[in-house]
């Protein structure tokens, strides 16, 4: 028998063990998806739906010939649990796998490719041999900023999902470090999740969440209680928290394709009143949401009778500029400038906009086109002293950053300076040293001269 041939009757041999030996991990309970473990992981908790999976792997077909490998890639493989991005068998495995384990997993068809295969490496009907290594996984970071980490626990129903101004039904369960703080149900509207002492990333998560989910929320302070803490639970500021969440059911809320240009107005004028009344409360996240709704409906509406194009402006050119204030307190600085440019866009010479655009500008070093700004409003209002002041905070700031600058620049050409001078230096011992080696060399001894000639003649 041929080393080859060795090789290949073990892979089949592992195949076979599994087929023999292996944990049935299918509900039906028919041997579509059989377990070995080859190596106890290093810790007790497994991989959640929608959890970012890192793995290495070898696949192989039962005749024990390999079709793919991330080690001949040199790279983990890395995919979301339970979204149908891997075959049926690897979302059933890997699930009940530990981090640093490794195990072999036998697939049937229909647990893998089945009758259709995936050409030209994997055959009709196939039955397929992994051995998998996991790595690590990862939560699923639900906003791309890592405020929001979702790990569910149980899969919910249907592909409909509660949009903003949803009436939810809701069991949760808080705790901070080892303690909870808080258990009940609750119903609310996503969005003002906060009039219930439900924080607001809760409300964000909600509109990703199916009928009957039951998920854990690791919340980052500013998508928990934030600075203010929330005194009614003990929670101190800035803490981060950890919820259990179960969504029992809710109502959508009416698109804005469902409502009248109307209704859109009588709902801008109520969730204007509710986001200020957000906003000096210091909730800017959820002012946030409540003057979006205004731009959302009334952004792209079209055909208005005279009297409904005026309402229409003043409540954009107000949802705009409380944006813009909203943003400039939550620090999104660039988010700001883009609201005050939509409220410019409405009204060129509104106070308000000019100045917020200029404060936005001012703390992201702009500081020409902040000045620029200030004066704009200066030529709107000449009595605003806030805009003189602050034309004078552009120019001390600009001349510092330009001293500071200079400084800078100062300091990395004299180390420049410095540099070309001993390579200059280095270059002219070197010299020297040459010319005074030539110099040996031609002042020979008189018999070597006289060799010399001797040579010529």
């Amino acid at each position: 028998m041929t080393t080859d041939e060795g090789a290949k009757n073990n892979r089949a041999s592992a195949a076979a063990a599994v087929a023999a030996q292996g944990e049935d991990l299918t509900s039906k309970k028919d041997r579509g998806v059989l377990k070995i473990v080859k190596r106890v992981g290093n810790s007790e908790e497994s991989p959640m739906i929608g959890d970012k999976i890192y793995v290495h792997y070898t696949g192989k077909l039962s005749n024990g010939k390999k079709f793919d490998s991330s080690h001949d890639r040199r790279e983990p493989f890395v995919f979301s649990l339970g979204r149908g991005q891997v075959i049926k068998g690897w979302d059933i495995g890997v699930a009940t796998m530990k981090k640093g384990e490794v195990c072999h997993l036998l697939c049937k068809p229909e647990y893998g490719y089945g009758s259709a295969g995936s050409v030209p490496r994997i055959p009709s009907n196939a039955t397929l041999f992994f051995e998998i290594e996991l790595l690590d996984f990862k939560g699923e970071d639900l906003l791309g900023d890592g405020g929001i980490i979702r790990r569910i626990k149980q899969k919910g129903q249907g592909y409909s999902l509660p949009n903003e101004g949803a009436t939810v039904e809701i069991h949760l369960e808080g705790r901070c470090g080892e303690r909870t703080f808080d258990c009940r149900d609750v119903a609310f509207i996503v969005g003002e999740g906060e009039d219930h002492d439900v924080p607001i990333g809760i409300d964000k998560a909600l509109e990703k969440m199916q009928r009957g989910e039951h998920c854990v929320l690791f919340l980052g302070s500013r998508y928990g209680f934030g600075e203010t803490g929330k005194p009614t639970f003990g929670i101190e500021p800035n803490a981060e928290l950890i919820y259990e969440v179960t969504l029992k059911s809710f109502e959508k809320a009416k698109e804005s394709w469902e409502m009248d240009t109307k209704e859109k107005l009588e709902r801008a004028a109520i969730v204007k009143e509710k986001g200020t009344v957000y906003f000096k409360g210091g909730k800017y996240v959820q002012a946030v949401i409540q003057y979006g709704k205004i731009v959302t409906w009334l952004e792209m509406e079209y055909g208005l009778s005279e009297k409904e194009s005026k309402a229409s402006e003043s409540f954009l050119l107000a949802a705009f500029l409380n944006l813009a204030m909203c943003y400039l307190k939550l620090q999104e600085y660039i988010k700001a400038v883009e609201c005050c440019d939509k409220a410019l866009g409405l009204d060129r010479t509104n106070e308000k906009g000019l100045y917020r655009r200029g404060e936005a500008r001012l703390l992201m070093n702009e500081f020409t086109l902040a000045e620029g700004d200030f004066e704009r409003v200066l030529e709107v209002n000449p009595q605003n002293k806030a805009a003189r002041l602050q034309i004078s905070v552009c120019r001390k700031k600009a001349k510092e950053h330009n001293e500071r600058d200079r400084k800078t620049y100062a300091n990395m050409f004299a180390k420049f300076a410095e540099r070309d001078a001993k390579e200059e230096a280095s270059k002219a011992v070197a010299k020297k040293t040459v010319e005074g080696v030539a110099g040996q060399k031609d002042t020979g001894s008189p018999a070597e001269e006289e060799g010399r000639a001797g040579d010529h003649v």
